[in-house]
């Protein structure tokens, strides 16, 4: 019994570690400003355009479509097209 309580507290105390360090993370990304945003998460895959090479519209749907392909939240997608556009 005290082995069964033990794995149970070790499991709640495991599962408590990994949802303060991804909380962490997660509040860590929206606060960096959208130039950031844009070259950490746009600069793996792409060689990175000039902002002003694509319309207001165009970033818009280039933004939504990479979102999820780069596992975006909704924050950092809007604060990466509020930069882009503001190049235009």
């Amino acid at each position: 019994m005290r082995s069964k309580i033990s794995k149970i507290l070790f499991v709640s105390l495991v599962v408590l570690f990994i949802s303060i360090v991804v909380g962490f993370a997660s509040s860590a990304a929206s606060d960096k400003p959208g130039a950031m945003l844009w070259a950490e998460n746009c600069g793996r895959c792409h060689n990175l355009r000039p902002p002003s090479s694509l319309t207001d519209e165009q970033w818009d749907v280039a933004v939504l479509h990479m979102r999820t392909r780069a596992n975006l939240t909704e924050e950092e997608a809007k604060k990466i097209v509020e930069f882009l556009k503001a190049g235009n």
